[in-house]
């Protein structure tokens, strides 16, 4: 008798994706699994099929081989003994890990502890990361040192010596949990012996001693891409902490700190400074060199420049990590005072004044156009 379709079984389309057959394949085990229908054979028998449809769908070189060669191409002569079959997964081990997903609990998308599984996805760690913004807007690659758990490699994540291997809980039998009978009433719990993993270690690795994983200082490259700034994150995938007794490991996350600049600040992908000029440069116009990070370009002041203005060099800016087009250099002048005047100095100055207070508002428009106002103000107030 020819088997039947895998995606036929967990009603799924050829072209689904991993997350569409995991959502099938919980709704169907609920559905069909021997807990929820004790009198009814039949459905335990759909439940081993679609149990040994998604062992392999799940699995992206089993669908392959799937795909390309059909059932012949996974080896159905294994059945049960494959791991096709059923595998002993209790109605409540369905439900934990349906509800895991919705409620963050640790039962869903394989990144939790399952019952009947001593397997635990390792936790997700955070290094941040203090770069400069030249390192920032250009990219760069850095060496970290990060301490977390690594794999036991004395005996490979499993936490039994070597040689041995965990066993199957006496208690509970491998499911994780017991069942105690109050009167009309079946009361399931997690199981005191192996608190929940199905399995003991009777016999503890020396080294990890029992844990699968050990303390230790990975040294880890990290490419940092053109255009980040405070806030962004990198993930390395599976170099968080190792899983307990060779579960996956978690993700690492470099969060990214972009030192304060002498000369730049940063707004998005516009880059701002401040450049002082001489008094009389802002009079009579003139010629600047100003620093960019790409090298120095020729900022042109025209005559009667006054303090504050912004002069804009486009594409002097950051181009954006996530795309966009290159931002601006914005330069805002400031006069700058002289200082340390000698006596010749501020005679001049103090003919320059007299010659300029002359002139009236001609020369000085805003400050004569705020005098103004000031005295309308006044007057309003009858002072």
């Amino acid at each position: 008798m020819a088997k039947e379709d895998y995606y036929e079984l967990l009603s799924v389309p050829r072209n689904a994706s991993d997350s569409d057959i995991k959502k099938s394949f919980r709704r169907l085990a609920m559905k069909y699994h021997p807990d929820r229908n004790r009198d009814n054979p039949e459905a335990e028998e759909q439940f081993k099929k679609i149990k040994e449809a998604y062992d392999v769908l799940s699995d992206p070189k089993k669908r392959s081989a799937y795909d390309q060669f059909g059932h012949a191409g996974v080896d159905p002569s294994m059945g049960a003994a494959g791991g096709f079959g059923f595998t002993g997964e209790s109605f409540s081990d369905i439900f934990s890990d349906v509800f895991g997903d919705i409620f963050g609990g640790s039962g869903g998308g394989g990144a939790g502890r399952r019952r009947g599984s001593r397997v635990q996805r390792g936790a997700d760690l955070r290094y941040n990361l203090e770069i400069t913004l030249e390192e920032a807007v250009a990219g760069t690659e850095v060496k970290i040192r990060v301490p977390t758990y690594v794999t036991c490699g004395e005996c490979n994540g499993t936490g039994a010596k070597k040689g041995t291997g965990p066993t199957t809980c006496s208690t509970c039998q491998g499911h994780g949990a017991i069942r105690m009978q109050q009167g009309f009433f079946a009361v399931q719990q997690t199981c005191p012996t192996c608190r929940g993993t199905g399995q003991q270690i009777k016999d503890p690795c020396r080294v990890c001693h029992g844990q699968g994983r050990v303390q230790e200082t990975k040294t880890l490259s990290v490419k940092i891409p053109p255009g980040v700034d405070t806030g962004d994150r990198i993930r390395l995938a599976g170099e968080g902490e190792a899983g307990e007794s060779g579960g996956p490991p978690g993700d690492l996350y470099v969060q990214i700190s972009v030192k304060e600049h002498p000369i730049f600040t940063r707004d998005g992908a516009n880059l701002y400074c401040e450049v002082p000029i001489s008094f009389p440069t802002a009079c009579l116009g003139g010629e600047l060199d100003v620093p960019t990070l790409d090298g120095r370009v020729m900022l042109k002041i025209p005559p009667e420049t006054q303090t504050g203005r912004l002069f804009r060099l486009r594409g002097k800016g950051v181009k954006p990590v996530r795309g966009g087009p290159q931002g601006d250099l914005l330069c805002r002048v400031r006069i700058e005072t002289p200082v340390h005047l000698n006596k010749d100095q501020i005679e001049l100055i103090k003919k320059l004044d007299d010659s300029l207070s002359g002139g009236g508002s001609h020369h000085s428009p805003q400050a004569h156009g705020w005098l103004d106002g000031v005295k309308q103000f006044f007057d309003k107030l009858g002072l």
